[in-house]
Parts: structure tokens; sequence; C-alpha cells
């Protein structure tokens, strides 16, 4: 099953943990990381505090959505995350973006695909650079074509790090 996983930090040393949670995807029981997007900077949107540093991994998986969900919030807890309030900044944050294209709603748990990934260019933007090769034709369940979205968020300001 290939997962799609958004990649995100902005607290102590972003660009490193970001690029060590990939590392850590790429080791994971259970999973084989198929590629990993190119690292970009974004500013905060419902939140505050230095920019983020965001990146999309692709995998291929053997684990079920929820063991996935799982592995994930192990990598964010070995980064220190807390969640003391919604969209406080983070060490590392880890989203089930898209698995397969399946549709799971076990709210307040996980819903996939992630709900707000659409209107997001820090997720479209690096999930379209990986799509262009793995999924060329990659619709969002529910939401349409990502060609489309990524339209729909091109007024958001995104800068790919080198």
């Amino acid at each position: 099953m290939l997962a799609w996983i958004g990649i995100g930090a902005n607290l102590g040393d972003a660009r490193a943990n970001v690029l060590d949670a990939i590392a850590r995807l790429g080791s994971a029981p259970g999973l084989h990381l198929v590629r990993a997007s190119s690292l970009y900077r974004t500013a905060p949107i419902d939140s505050s505090g230095d920019d983020y540093v965001n990146a999309v991994a692709c995998v291929d998986t053997a684990l079920d959505a929820h063991a996935l969900l799982a592995l994930l919030h192990g990598i964010e807890q070995a980064h220190g995350r807390e969640r003391p309030y919604r969209n406080a900044p983070r060490t590392l944050d880890l989203d089930l973006l898209l698995y397969g294209d399946g549709r799971i709603d076990d709210a307040p748990t996980l819903i996939v695909p992630h709900p707000r990934m659409h209107e997001r260019a820090f997720v479209l933007v690096p999930l379209a650079e990986l799509a262009r090769d793995l999924a060329p034709e990659l619709t969002i369940p529910g939401r349409g074509p990502l060609a489309l979205l990524l339209l729909g968020a091109s007024g958001q300001a995104i800068e790919r790090l080198t």
C-alpha cells in the first residue's frame, strides 16, 4: 500500500528534525521509503512561531493505517513532540495524508485524507513534486485531482530549500 506522509517542524533544528524523520521512515519495520520530496519553508498557518520546514514522503507499507499512525506518533515522540494546544509550534509533526486511495473516518484519531491537506501549499507542493514521477494522476479522495487543488493554493508563499 502506498501512503503519503506530511512532515513539518518549526522548533529546535527544524531542518535536522525533518531529515531525521525521513531517515527513520526509511528504516522503520513494515515500511519502505519510496521517495521524499525536497524541503520547503513556509510561514505558520493558524499558528505562531518560526517558519516551518516541510516535506512529504511516499512509503510502501504492509502496516494498516492505524499501525502506521502509531509508528508516526512514535517518531514524533522521539523528537519530544508535545501537544499543548491545537496548532502549537512543534519539534516534529507527521501526518498521514493519504493511505492508498482509501477514505478513513475514525475521528478524532484518524481521518484520511488528512482533513485540510487540500487547502495547504505546504502539503500540496511537495506532494506534487513526488507525484510527478510516482503518481502523475494523483487524486485526493473526495477532493479531486492534485493538479487542480494545487492551483487553489497557488497564492500561498512557499520556498524550496536547497
